[in-house]
């Protein structure tokens, strides 16, 4: 996967907006100003092409047991988040379930009001 494909995946996608909230090498996709997604560019441009994502805890182990290429988050809550490898035995079919599980993850822990304000946009 490259990572215009990311992005233009993790933009595509209802509420999202882009940001650079700690660094300038660190991009945040967030849906109506929550994270879901982390990608630290300067790391893709030296080929380690990885994104933290939220995660099911209940999920991320399993998914820890059977990918190399899943890890617990980088920097993150490792309970909820995972580190993916991205290009080696994840395949970008599987990353792009696993960006929009995050993303859903993230909506419904929204406040109705907002999940609400979410639904009404185009």
């Amino acid at each position: 996967m490259h990572i215009d494909q990311l992005r233009d995946f993790c933009i595509s996608k209802k509420g999202v907006t882009e940001h650079f909230p700690f660094d300038d090498v660190t991009l945040v996709f967030k849906v109506m100003n929550k994270m879901f997604a982390l990608v630290g560019l300067e790391k893709w441009e030296n080929g380690e092409t990885s994104v933290n994502l939220k995660c099911d805890p209940d999920w991320a182990e399993e998914l820890r047991a059977e990918y190399d290429s899943v890890n617990p988050g980088f920097h993150m809550n490792k309970k909820h988040w995972n580190t993916v490898t991205l290009n080696n035995d994840v395949s970008d079919k599987f990353a792009f379930e696993l960006i929009e599980h995050s993303y859903n993850l993230v909506v419904k822990s929204l406040p109705k009001k907002t999940q609400n304000e979410l639904e009404k946009l185009q």
